[in-house]
């Protein structure tokens, strides 16, 4: 009797095996399907024919985005109508065979398609469905609409972003967006394990209004101290006012930032300055007593930095032993040596933007193996390897399907 052929070897990766059917669009979404497609999963992309938002707005930015390559390596891109029925049976087919649906939609757009939860559930039990929403499923908010921007005007980050004399400020960065994105990777991920041990799969919803409220922490202890007193912006000021020296310092070729957290810092930074004279002043000799007189303790600090270039007080930091780190610009970061070294970052040549950095992903599980970065997919590239591989549809099939409208 012949031996039967062996099963193909698992490959050495966290969610090798795993097959995620990726609705998600701009960046909330797309970052959470990123980290399972770089721990192994089948991510398998899907977007409607003239493609998710950043594709669109790449095209009218020159025809290339830096954030649609960025969040989108590794999956496999086709296109799919799910506003006809022939789509959303093709749909409904998929999560029969997937284990986890994520996007992040307005509430209710799936179901009005007919491809919610509560539909795709009975079709597959075992499938972890993955929302991402601005303000949740539930609650009067729920149809609000939402964008990063919008969700730190609403979630009370830009309202302690900014100077004190100065109006609200966004954070730089889409902080929301990427935040509220490892949340829903991180739900999605424990559910996953629930349905290990008991087999039925979870609805997940995260939203980002929800997500951005514990990083408010810090600025929440004037208003706990004071009942009805609003937070004041600071500036890059501790967000309570209840460290000194914290702040953004003027040094010669830029900025440096500088925390002294305990008072060994505060020490070990006066013997860098070489001004061990401070340790006897009445005004600095405990962090209490900095902050009462944080003009004074920021000012003689400034003497000191802007006397000297970021590299000389960023080794000076090191040597004596207290938190510090240069304000760097996004080209100095992405040429980050030891975020190559590590492989968070690495130079990859793009088709559309020639030579750029993309990130790996900051999970490191180690003793797993790292995926291999591959592009990210043109708009509906792999049409005919899924639709092929996962239903035997012929060319023929896939001309008749392109020209009803359906992929």
């Amino acid at each position: 009797m012949a031996n039967p052929t062996p099963k193909t070897a698992r490959a050495n990766t966290p969610l090798a095996g795993i097959t995620v059917i990726d609705l998600t669009q701009i960046y909330q979404g797309p970052y959470a399907t990123f980290l399972m497609a770089k721990a192994g999963a089948d991510v398998i992309k899907i977007e409607p024919l003239n493609g998710e938002p950043s594709r669109i707005r790449a095209k009218v930015s020159g025809g290339a985005s830096l954030p649609m390559a960025m969040l989108n390596t590794n999956k496999r891109g086709i296109t799919l109508n799910l506003k006809t029925e022939k789509g959303r049976e093709l749909f409904k087919k998929m999560v029969a065979r997937a284990d986890i649906v994520v996007e992040n939609f307005a509430p209710g757009v799936m179901d009005r398609l007919g491809v919610g939860w509560s539909v795709l559930h009975e079709i597959n039990p075992r499938l972890i469905y993955g929302s991402g929403t601005g303000y949740g499923l539930s609650g009067p908010d729920r149809d609000n609409l939402a964008m990063d921007v919008t969700i730190q005007a609403a979630s009370g980050i830009m309202s302690v972003t900014g100077t004190p004399d100065g109006p609200p400020l966004r954070a730089g960065a889409s902080i929301v967006d990427f935040l509220s994105g490892v949340h829903l990777y991180a739900g999605i991920m424990t559910a996953l394990y629930e349905r290990s041990q008991t087999g039925e799969g979870r609805l997940v919803e995260v939203s980002m209004q929800e997500t951005a409220y514990p990083t408010l922490a810090s600025n929440m202890g004037i208003t706990h101290k004071s009942v009805g007193v609003v937070p004041p912006r600071v500036g890059n000021r501790h967000g309570g006012l209840a460290l000194a020296p914290y702040n953004v310092y003027p040094a010669k070729d830029g900025y440096i930032a500088v925390v002294c957290v305990t008072e060994p810092h505060w020490l070990n930074m006066l013997a860098a300055m070489d001004r061990e004279d401070l340790r006897a002043d009445p005004r600095f000799a405990t962090n209490k007593l900095r902050v009462e007189n944080i003009s004074e303790t920021d000012a003689e600090i400034t003497k000191w930095t802007e006397s000297l270039p970021r590299a000389e007080l960023f080794a000076l930091s090191k040597k004596h032993g207290f938190p510090a780190a240069p304000v760097r610009d996004l080209l100095e970061v992405m040429n980050d040596r030891h975020m190559h070294e590590r492989g968070m970052l690495e130079w990859f040549d793009d088709k559309d933007l020639g030579r750029v950095v993309l990130p790996h992903t900051p999970l490191f599980i180690h003793g797993t193996d790292r995926v291999k970065t591959v592009a990210s997919p043109d708009l509906g590239q792999h049409n005919q390897a899924v639709y092929s591989e996962w239903f035997g549809l012929t060319d023929v099939d896939l001309e008749a399907l392109r020209q009803e409208g359906v992929i």
